[in-house]
């Protein structure tokens, strides 16, 4: 079926919630925070206007039903996410969430119903901004969220995730429960902003995305001694903040290595004084590759890194995963349909490009039919204020979704696709 996405109105709304939640110094919508709920109250506004039945489920994530006509049994689910990481950019999920409103403007203004079921989501904590955790609420819904592994990571105010959560109405250990939400579904596609350099590389508008990175993400904390920096000699202390340092420099030579990427967040020691041996150190690790026995090797070599730093300064180490996710393909028919769809519209064409950035795409794989769309970046950086794309680009990119959403109905109103592997 043709779908045609309103993309001035789309613009309009994404200039609304960057007014209403952003500014100069970017956007404000951390997960689990009052401005992340007021621009859910906007959002719920928006949908409110729609013949749409609207209900959050047990991890946080906001739902919008259209019926459709029923030529098939299930439902194709469009969507992506409102929380932002702090002082981020008016596009980072913004623009796949108001894209997925403006699909279902179009069905709801169409002349007959979709040939099945369209369901709108607002994912909860895809960015893990605060907690370190992402894609929090889409890995609730695909079954590998373990509540244990997450409710003590504190945000940078010692708050704990699991009391956030509770603070919006959300209990962690019922989050589990969301899993039947994708019971049915045929087909998940989400639009989002490329935040790196490819597209404006090669010169190409928008592109279809052919999966993934896996992402390996450690909390290391390193024990020593704390003492005073004016008494104790070099080679006696038991430097904690000059452990994770020379570990950082290792890892960084890991990700060269292996053609990955691998990054150290955060280094935070205590007691943090300026006449005071760091006497515990804890380092963010986050590192990343499109395949899964390379990313395994680049994990095994970042650790034996911090083993061998800690041991060079007499320090303990202990390495705590917070969170995984294994390369995760798309399905090759959607892609096709997508790369076909980018052409059509003016964004050039060219082979799909693996994604570095993790997206609840990565969860929603694992368990449904899935493709991305990215829109060129510029400048090609995100998760800062600056963040932009070109309106040329953004027009392009949500033609291209709303051709790709409207094949995707025609296709599985045929018979359901099999999840990519």
């Amino acid at each position: 079926m043709t779908l045609v996405i309103d993309a001035e109105r789309v613009l309009a709304d994404l200039r609304e919630l960057a007014e209403l939640t952003g500014g100069p110094a970017g956007a404000r919508r951390l997960a689990w925070s009052p401005d992340w709920l007021v621009a859910r109250d906007w959002f719920r506004g928006k949908l409110e206007e729609l013949p749409v039945e609207v209900d959050r489920d047990e991890a946080g994530n906001v739902w919008a039903s259209l019926p459709g006509r029923g030529d098939a049994e299930g439902f194709v689910i469009v969507g992506s996410h409102i929380d932002a990481v702090p002082s981020g950019g008016w596009l980072d999920g913004a623009l796949g969430l108001m894209g997925a409103l403006g699909v279902l403007r179009a069905l709801a203004a169409a002349d007959e119903p979709p040939p099945v079921e369209v369901r709108l989501v607002d994912w909860a904590d895809e960015e893990g901004a605060r907690f370190g955790r992402s894609l929090l609420g889409s890995s609730a819904v695909a079954g590998t969220l373990d509540p244990d592994d997450v409710r003590d990571l504190r945000d940078a105010g010692g708050t704990r995730l699991e009391d956030a959560m509770a603070a919006c109405g959300i209990d962690l250990d019922g989050a589990s429960a969301a899993t039947g939400r994708l019971d049915g579904a045929l087909a998940y596609l989400e639009l989002h902003i490329e935040q790196g350099p490819v597209l404006l590389d090669t010169g190409r508008l928008a592109s279809a995305v052919s999966g993934t990175f896996g992402d390996e993400r450690y909390l290391v904390a390193f024990g020593g001694q704390s003492a005073h920096a004016g008494s104790t000699p070099m080679h006696l202390r038991r430097d904690t903040l000059a452990a994770a340092a020379t570990a950082a420099l290792e890892i960084r030579e890991v990700g060269i290595r292996h053609g990955g990427v691998t990054t150290v967040g955060s280094i935070h020691s205590e007691p943090a004084v300026i006449t005071a041996i760091a006497g515990a150190s804890e380092m963010m690790l986050d590192l990343r590759h499109l395949d899964a026995d390379t990313l395994a090797t680049m994990l095994t070599e970042c650790l034996a890194a911090c083993e061998s730093a800690a041991a060079k300064f007499d320090c303990t180490v202990a390495p705590r995963r917070v969170f995984g996710a294994t390369p995760t393909p798309f399905h090759p028919e959607l892609v096709a349909l997508a790369r076909a769809a980018v052409a059509d519209s003016g964004g050039g064409d060219g082979p799909p490009i693996p994604s570095g950035p993790l997206h609840d795409a990565t969860e929603i794989g694992r368990r449904v039919p899935t493709v991305m769309l990215f829109a060129q970046s510029d400048p090609p950086i995100s998760h800062t204020e600056v963040e932009d794309s070109p309106e040329e680009a953004l027009r392009v990119a949500l033609e291209a979704y709303g051709r790709t959403v409207g094949a995707t109905l025609g296709l599985v109103a045929t018979g359901p696709l099999e999840v990519a592997r």
